[in-house]
């Protein structure tokens, strides 16, 4: 069994996607090729901020089998389409200034052991790319690094009742972070490991926050998707739109 690197995006994975397919650690399928018996065959799930949650909402027993089974998923971005019992969707913060943006621990992950999280709070100098608000926590979850004074819970780890586990990063793709540091490709390899199975933090020994942070969040955006519309009319296509 392997981890899957689910590809929804045009561009390539990093090289470091790439060679760890190429030494046979993960699988790169794209997500047109998934398959719930393909994915029910592997241990791990890694999905980007672009992953297609509409045509995703067709896997949502097949994911929910997967977890149940012992499986982990690493989900990037926003939930627009919560694909499991128990997930919201995603709440921006209401007006951010910098200082939302400040990136604090709340409970440690291997994920991010050594790692200075200045270092991962800016690229290229600007803030906002790593997170602007939640995908709020399930109950039972562990937040693990927050933002701001409130320290909205911007990364959590959620150990589901049914089993498996599920790492949410609310924010453009972490294993993009830290560049300016050189941290990217050190921060893939982490994720990729921890969907295969590496040290989790233990959700008995943790603090827990409030599934939404302490800061006031904007109420959650109503996306009803195309066939939801009423009329037909000309349409502005965005690809590549990524997570804001």
């Amino acid at each position: 069994m392997s981890v899957i690197y689910l590809k929804s995006a045009y561009d390539a994975p990093s090289e470091t996607v790439a060679k760890a397919a190429a030494e046979g650690l993960i699988v790169i399928v794209e997500q047109t090729d998934l398959t719930g018996e393909r994915l029910l065959a592997s241990r791990g799930l890694v999905t980007g901020n672009q992953l297609d949650q509409n045509a995703m909402l067709g896997m949502r027993e097949a994911l929910a089998a997967f977890l149940d089974g012992g499986g982990r998923w690493f989900f990037n971005g926003h939930i627009v389409r919560p694909l499991l019992d128990g997930m919201a969707q995603y709440r921006p913060i209401d007006t951010p200034r910098r200082a939302d943006f400040v990136l604090t621990s709340i409970n440690p992950h291997s994920i991010f052991a050594g790692i200075d999280l200045a270092q991962i709070e800016t690229n290229k100098g600007v803030a906002g790319f790593y997170g602007r608000g939640c995908n709020p926590l399930p109950e039972g979850a562990v937040a693990v690094n927050g933002l701001g004074e409130a320290q909205v819970p911007v990364d959590w780890v959620w150990a589901r009742p049914g089993g498996g586990r599920v790492f949410s990063h609310a924010g453009n793709d972490l294993g993009a972070m830290g560049q300016d540091w050189g941290l990217a490709p050190e921060l893939t390899q982490r994720i990729l490991d921890w969907a295969g199975g590496a040290p989790c933090l233990d959700p008995a020994r943790v603090g827990f926050a409030d599934p939404a942070g302490g800061r006031e969040l904007e109420a959650p955006e109503d996306f009803g998707g195309s066939k939801s519309a009423t009329a037909k009319s000309r349409r502005i296509v965005a690809p590549s739109a990524g997570s804001y």
